[in-house]
């Protein structure tokens, strides 16, 4: 079986080796050659945007899927591959636009921060009054990893705000003070069957996940977070893995956003789930059975940013699991990531402070 996979980054790399055991090989779509997933599986160079490009690669695949959500869905439709698409076009549109993601999810009864629209100095003005300070600008589309937004916490800081975010096409939202921030995965098949992760507790820094742990403690909050995505994934006919983020506040959850594919914050779940997000977003959209979610122990996945530590430093600390993505250094570049499974939290605290040093100062 193939899969057709639209973009070739770090998600895609990792859903070809889940698909490997399986007989399950992808042929990715990106617009760089050197992508990571260059050696595990053919890679076809072209834009997302080319019907011609997307036509052949549907060709050759029986579903198409994402490795990022910035894919054109206009383009999709022209090519006549919406068919083939899992998850489908109203979960990806949605998701691509915060407004429309801000709607979707208040229209299910998943409670949002207050926002506005901002198009201009004056709706921007009108907004600030409304939701209050402090404040955050973003821009309504490509926003991610702290990118495409700005904070405002006095009248003085949102001329530069706008102007710096392009003045239009942007949503305020307002701040939201939270204890933590938590995303829960959930994973759907054309059939209907449907199988939840545990939580996750994420710790970021300048916008960038840096830390997942999970399961994150609180079982009441788990099952909060698992009937709201429950309610998505019946919204959208959804087929894939879906990923929502969530701030608690005060023993609420309150929806930031959502993301339809696999998601960095499941990453733990290689090691520290029975089937990986990877290997049940691959059974969901070949409608094969869902594999079992549950966690083998206490995990903790920490991104590498910027630069990968030394080798032989990362592998001594005990019980690690590395994953590199073979991509080229840069600073706030995810390169790769480590994750640590053990028994319980408390067994987990000393080889992931270990890890924390070595990973402190990365940019």
């Amino acid at each position: 079986m193939r899969i057709g996979v639209l973009g070739a980054g770090q998600l895609g790399r990792m859903l070809a080796l889940a698909g490997y055991p399986l007989g399950v090989h992808c042929v990715f779509l990106d617009r760089n050659s050197d992508a990571p997933t260059a050696g595990l599986g053919r890679l076809m160079v072209g834009g997302f945007d080319q019907p011609e490009r997307l036509a052949e690669l549907a060709g050759e695949v029986e579903v198409l899927t994402f490795d990022v959500e910035n894919v054109p869905a206009a383009a999709l439709r022209a090519a006549g591959v919406e068919p083939l698409c899992r998850p489908g076009l109203l979960a990806l549109e949605t998701a691509q636009d915060r407004l429309a993601e801000k709607r979707c999810f208040e229209s299910l009864e998943i409670e949002v921060a207050p926002y506005r629209t901002v198009d201009s100095a004056a709706d921007l003005q009108a907004a600030l009054k409304t939701v209050g300070y402090p404040a955050v600008l973003k821009t309504r589309r490509l926003g991610y990893d702290g990118r495409g937004q700005r904070f405002i916490h006095h009248p003085e800081q949102a001329a530069a705000a706008l102007r710096e975010l392009g003045g239009i096409d942007l949503i305020l939202e307002g701040f939201v003070p939270f204890e933590r921030e938590v995303s829960l995965l959930g994973v759907r098949s054309p059939r209907g069957a449907m199988a939840f992760y545990p939580l996750s507790e994420n710790h970021h820094a300048q916008g960038i996940l840096r830390l997942s742990r999970s399961p994150a403690p609180n079982s009441a909050l788990a099952e909060t977070a698992r009937e709201k995505v429950e309610r998505l994934l019946v919204h959208f006919d959804y087929a894939g893995v879906l990923a929502v983020e969530f701030f608690e506040s005060e023993g609420r959850l309150i929806a930031n956003e959502m993301a339809p594919r696999v998601h960095n914050s499941g990453h733990w779940s290689i090691e520290g789930a029975v089937t990986s997000q990877f290997e049940n977003h691959i059974r969901a959209i070949l409608d094969l059975p869902l594999g079992r979610t549950d966690a083998l122990g206490s995990s903790a996945m920490v991104n590498l940013i910027g630069e990968i530590p030394a080798l032989g430093d990362l592998l001594a600390i005990p019980g690690l699991h590395l994953h590199t993505y073979d991509k080229a250094a840069r600073e706030r570049r995810k390169l790769g990531h480590a994750t640590l499974v053990a028994p319980d939290d408390q067994s987990l605290e000393i080889p992931l402070k270990q890890l924390l040093r070595l990973t402190a100062g990365q940019r």
